[in-house]
């Protein structure tokens, strides 16, 4: 089933920022919180420093009405840097790669800074874009 949530980045300090909001909204993370760590390094990517592997690579809590909030923390050895325009995503999960792929067009058109959608590491078709009025959105299809 499709959903829409909202994707924060963090510069270090998601795990600290999540648990603040989990009792916020009096709610519990949906799965246990994910670590760069836990991913191991890609084919021919540098291995992280050991400091960055503790870090949340992803981490997902419900908030009000059913809507999720996500994050991730930054990561300083691969050049990311937290500034205002990056650290908020509208992350849209689409039911096919169909629909993926013409969300993506749409909101990539007349923009200079997007990915692409490509299969990843982690299963899902992913793509983000920033949009021509500079909103950045992610579209995310979850491996079957």
């Amino acid at each position: 089933m499709s959903r829409v949530s909202t994707y924060l980045n963090f510069q270090g300090n998601t795990e600290e920022a999540f648990t603040f909001y989990s009792k916020v909204f009096d709610t519990e993370f949906l799965s246990p919180i994910q670590r760069f760590g836990d991913m191991g390094s890609a084919p021919g990517q540098p291995e992280l420093p050991e400091h960055e592997k503790a870090m949340v690579l992803h981490v997902e809590l419900p908030i009000l009405a059913g809507h999720v909030i996500m994050a991730t923390d930054m990561l300083e050895s691969m050049g990311h840097e937290l500034r205002v325009g990056n650290n908020t995503t509208i992350n849209l999960e689409p039911d096919s790669r169909e629909e993926a792929d013409r969300l993506y067009a749409a909101l990539s058109e007349g923009s200079s800074d997007g990915t692409g959608l490509n299969d990843m590491p982690w299963g899902a078709y992913w793509g983000s874009c920033l949009d021509q009025f500079g909103v950045r959105w992610m579209i995310n299809v979850a491996a079957a």
